[in-house]
């Protein structure tokens, strides 16, 4: 029996790094310190596996798995790679290295959540430290338009609200927590102030404490839904805050306005930071699209939605993400990594899947994996393969490699590199 202390865990955002898994023949039989979902992660991590490669559903060796998956990336004229979001850093290097070599585009899950977040930050720049830092000075946080309760269950925990740190000891007492969100969520009962803000009304109510922290004065009753004196309210405690945080969510980049409401977030930590010092941090979902973002950016240029069919990246969001590829049927041809569009994309996006040959690579049978030509079973990063992921707050984080994985199952990078050999011939 091995025990295994300071593992982190490969789920959400939050990349946990303080959990103690003990494994047993190779097998994992306890997890200390995890949420509920991170401890089923590990606990049911064999379970729904992909058992062998497959092509047309059949049973084949790797070998002939990646040659089959090599044949239709280089007989394609357009083809996509999607997914990386759950995946390690080294495998998401050499999906950048396999799109430039078939001249393919490469996108990432970040388009269907947190794309305008970055289309934002790439326009004005950004005020942000790291979770380390609100955990131990902030006394004011501000959830606007996501739920951690139920999407990143020990933010609150161990990184914001209860958190004790070196300048707030007294964790919750230390804090006051406001919540902005269309409707009421779990985090009404922790927050000391909750307001509701009209569907698509986030910019209304930005640019409005925006006003209000500038030195203007508020006339109209209420904005977007929310009465003037509760606005007044929350601006004077945004004024006088010793160090304040807003994490926002989807409900901010994939409501009306997407990244005009993420401009006038950031426009509004500039204006406190004239009073105070206040940041913006953004509540990424799975455990590495930060990663995803991050390693496509350093190696093209651009953080997602990137053509290579010119033998240069270019890079524009709505022309070469992937839900637009797919639903207009461009793409003739696709490869996904660690992730599972038919379940989540858009129907004439997932159609448009089902339609092409396309490849899967994910230690887990999916709905992708259901239609897909070519299957090919891969190590768990984090659990069956080490590697390096990026925190939501852009903090690089080294992944940890508790058990083997089934008989001849490589991690993500070792089965790119086998397709990038084949393509070379």
């Amino acid at each position: 029996m091995s025990v295994y202390r300071d593992v982190i865990c490969p789920f959400c955002g939050c990349l946990c790094d303080d959990l103690e898994v003990t494994v047993e023949e190779n097998q994992i039989v306890k997890v200390r310190n995890g949420c509920a979902i991170s401890t089923s992660k590990f606990l049911h991590h064999h379970e729904n596996r992909v058992e062998t490669p497959l092509v047309d559903g059949k049973p084949v060796d790797l070998k002939e798995a990646v040659k089959e998956a090599a044949e239709i990336l280089k007989s394609a004229r357009r083809p996509l790679i999607y997914g990386l979001s759950s995946t390690e850093c080294g495998a998401i290097a050499k999906t950048i290295e396999l799109a430039e070599l078939v001249g393919g585009v490469v996108d990432n899950t970040a388009s269907v959540c947190h794309g305008p977040t970055i289309l934002a930050l790439q326009t004005l720049g950004e005020s942000k430290c790291t979770l380390g830092t609100v955990r131990n000075r902030a006394d004011l946080i501000i959830y606007w338009g996501c739920n951690p309760l139920d999407a990143h269950l020990r933010h609150l925990t161990r990184y914001s609200a209860m958190a004790r740190g070196l300048y707030t000891s007294g964790g919750r007492k230390d804090r006051y927590i406001a919540a902005v969100d269309v409707r009421e969520t779990k985090l009404r009962r922790v927050a000391d102030l909750f307001v509701k803000v009209k569907p698509g009304g986030d910019y209304e109510l930005l640019s409005a404490l925006r006003a209000v922290v500038r030195g203007y004065d508020l006339e109209a009753d209420e904005v977007s839904g929310v009465p003037r004196d509760v606005i007044l309210e929350l601006a004077e405690r945004m004024k006088k805050a010793r160090f304040g945080a807003i994490f926002f969510g989807l409900g901010l980049t994939q409501s009306e306005g997407r990244h005009m409401n993420i401009e006038a977030a950031i426009g509004l930590v500039a204006d406190l930071n004239h009073h105070t010092k206040f940041v913006l941090i953004p509540m990424r979902g799975h455990y590495n699209v930060a990663g995803a973002n991050t390693v496509t950016t350093w190696q093209t240029g651009y953080p997602y939605a990137v053509d290579f069919s010119r033998g240069y990246p270019r890079y524009n969001p709505g022309e070469y993400t992937a839900v637009d590829l797919l639903a207009r049927g461009e793409a003739d041809a696709a490869l996904i990594i660690a992730s599972d569009p038919v379940a989540h994309l858009p129907y004439k996006a997932a159609r448009r899947l089902a339609e092409i040959p396309t490849i899967v690579l994910d230690p887990k049978r999916n709905m992708t994996s259901m239609i897909s030509r070519v299957v090919i079973p891969t190590a768990a990063a984090g659990i069956e393969a080490e590697g390096t992921a990026y925190r939501m707050d852009g903090i690089p984080i080294r992944l940890k490699k508790l058990i083997e994985p089934p008989e001849g199952v490589l991690p993500d990078a070792e089965v790119l590199s086998l397709i990038i050999k084949e393509v070379e011939g």
